[in-house]
């Protein structure tokens, strides 16, 4: 099949499938109600929204959205609705979770939660995000923009599984894999470049499948061929990466920030590494953003 190259086109292949359900954490903001909206009228997703219902009603009679179409659960305690949220997935009442106006760390805790036994030992919680850029032909997988400060070692191999797991659902089915560092020369005074010239080795020997993986790799010639002409590097990336892997958070926030709020770029972000996609965006991140990470995760369903 051929690959999808655009939000748009993953958001068609979705509706392509059986609608899932999604349970919303607080889902009390007002980008989150418009974004949920949306999905359930393009028939990505029916929804459950859990939080504060008062509130909830208020917001959907500012933003003139129709709250019947909602299903609409009463947890004004803040923490409680990412309880509430993920309950109902463990339950089979709920496909896929999001979260809204709830604080990262309550989301996170909830999904956490030892009682319910969801994240298996030596199992990592990471973020990936899909970024469509105006200046780019393709979408670029990138980890981890939002929630790991410095992976290790591990992290990063289970980040780089992760996304090698969703380009194949992008119909990529040998994705290009470049492990960023600030150049290309291995040193024990950039930690990141060791880190980045294990993983490649570990891809070589097999170790890591189904990708093409390379690195350390400055991000210039992972996404440009010309740089690669002009500093004489030879790779297998060839300055067309399809996954991003970052040597820690600074470097992907920054990243996805500028390429969406300077460069135009559009973005959608999910947790990876728990048994189901739940959506994971920036507060500051408008409802375009929160509708396509829906589509994003419904695509993993």
């Amino acid at each position: 099949m051929k690959p999808i190259t655009s939000l748009k086109e993953l958001e068609q292949l979705v509706k392509e499938k059986s609608t899932p359900k999604m349970s919303v954490a607080y889902a009390q903001d007002e980008d989150t109600i418009l974004a949920t909206e949306r999905a359930v009228k393009e028939k990505i997703v029916d929804a459950i929204l859990v939080g504060d219902k008062k509130i909830i009603l208020e917001k959907c009679k500012k933003l003139d959205v129709d709250p019947s179409i909602f299903e609409i659960i009463d947890e004004p305690n803040e923490k409680k609705s990412g309880d509430v949220a993920v309950r109902l997935i463990v339950d089979k009442k709920a496909d896929l979770l999001m979260k809204g106006l709830i604080s990262t760390p309550y989301f996170l805790k909830s999904i956490l939660n030892k009682e319910l036994g969801l994240i298996k030992k030596g199992k990592v919680l990471s973020h990936s995000a899909i970024i469509e850029s105006p200046n780019y032909d393709k979408l670029l997988i990138v980890s981890d923009v939002a929630m790991i400060p410095h992976p290790d070692l591990h992290q990063k191999i289970e980040m780089l599984n992760f996304n090698i797991k969703i380009a194949k659902k992008l119909n990529i089915d040998n994705p290009k894999a470049a492990l960023i560092s600030a150049n290309e020369k291995v040193t024990d005074k950039i930690p990141a470049t060791l880190d980045a010239a294990i993983i490649s080795k570990m891809a070589d020997r097999k170790q890591i499948k189904g990708a093409v993986v390379d690195g350390p790799l400055a991000l210039d010639v992972a996404l440009s061929k010309k740089a690669c002409e002009i500093k004489g590097l030879k790779s297998p990336i060839d300055g067309f990466a399809d996954i991003l892997i970052f040597p820690n958070i600074d470097t992907g926030n920054v990243f996805y920030k500028a390429v969406t709020i300077l460069g135009q770029g559009k973005m959608a972000g999910i947790v990876t590494g728990a048994p189901f996609p739940a959506v994971l965006t920036s507060r500051a991140d408008d409802d375009e953003s929160k509708y396509y990470s829906i589509v994003f995760a419904a695509a993993l369903v």
